[in-house]
């Protein structure tokens, strides 16, 4: 698995967020999970994590399609305090301007140059390259509506660890492996899931056989999220659980101002969706399934 390194092949991935997730100049979802692993012998605490588990960090991003695009695995659990995203290579990449993300671009009918991201959670910190929600649960309706766009779009890393936990029944329980070991596996699970959603996505819906029709999240054309199959076999208590805190809360005045263009774009002619008001004036966090791992 080749992770993008050319301005082109992050503004194909970026087009598939933008066709099917409504989400222009995203080049793709981020998240972290613990892998459940035996206790290593003679480590100590360093691989115990705050779930009372031991564990490696797996740090991973995807495309709009369900597919890995990169992989970071392999730091102590123990270092899931807000550190983990920062010192792993896809954070000093990213932050060093490694990646290869194309120059800035105006949004479909603005007038501003916005640079591209990535749609993270509340556990991420907000950055020039990375989209959180907004804070809060009483929040003004376009704010509202940027944490709802984003979220679809970033369901699709929940979806995609989803995926892999549910057919790959290694992640069913601690691994007993040595630390090398374990991380050849975990790699070797993710490229393998590449290449069987790849050759999914060659066949037509009803002939899918490793992610099949209403496997993962699915949404109606009035916007109501539809938990997908793998939520029913995969639960926190399996061998891969969320990383709570990833980063720092602090952000700069460049990155709360890219997230608010973002936020303005979604409530303008050119960017909106029609069943976005009627869905966050209902609610739509309890439209959308919780985070199961």
């Amino acid at each position: 698995m080749v992770a993008p390194s050319t301005p082109d092949e992050w503004r194909k991935i970026s087009k598939g967020f933008e066709e099917r997730w409504n989400f222009p100049n995203c080049c793709g979802a981020i998240d972290g999970k613990h892998v459940v692993i035996q206790c290593p012998a003679l480590s100590g605490s360093t691989f115990f994590n705050y779930k009372h588990t031991f564990s490696i960090n797996l740090m991973a991003a995807c495309d709009s399609n369900y597919c890995f695009t990169m992989l970071d695995v392999g730091s102590p659990g123990r270092n899931s305090d807000g550190g983990v995203f920062a010192s792993s290579g896809f954070g000093r990449a990213l932050e060093g301007g490694c990646l290869q993300l194309p120059a800035p671009r105006r949004l479909p009918g603005g007038e501003e140059e916005v640079p591209y991201v990535f749609t993270a959670d509340e556990a991420f910190p907000l950055q020039h390259h990375i989209m959180r929600p907004y804070p809060g649960r009483h929040l003004e309706e376009k704010k509202a509506i940027f944490n709802y766009r984003l979220s679809r779009a970033r369901r699709t890393i929940e979806n995609t660890f989803g995926i892999l936990a549910a057919r790959w029944r290694v992640f069913r329980r601690p691994i007993h492996a040595n630390i090398p070991k374990v991380i050849s596996i975990v790699k070797a699970t993710c490229v393998l899931h590449n290449w069987l959603k790849g050759a999914d996505q060659r066949v037509p819906g009803e002939s899918r056989h490793y992610c099949p029709q209403n496997f993962t999240d699915a949404e109606s054309e009035n916007g109501t999220t539809a938990p997908g199959g793998w939520r029913d076999e995969v639960t926190e208590a399996d061998g891969m659980r969320e990383i709570q805190h990833l980063g720092s809360n602090n952000y700069s005045l460049i990155s709360a101002t890219i997230r608010e263009s973002f936020c303005e774009y979604f409530v303008s002619p050119d960017g909106e969706v029609p069943w976005q008001y009627a869905h966050v004036r209902r609610g739509f966090t309890s439209q959308t399934p919780a985070n199961t791992l």
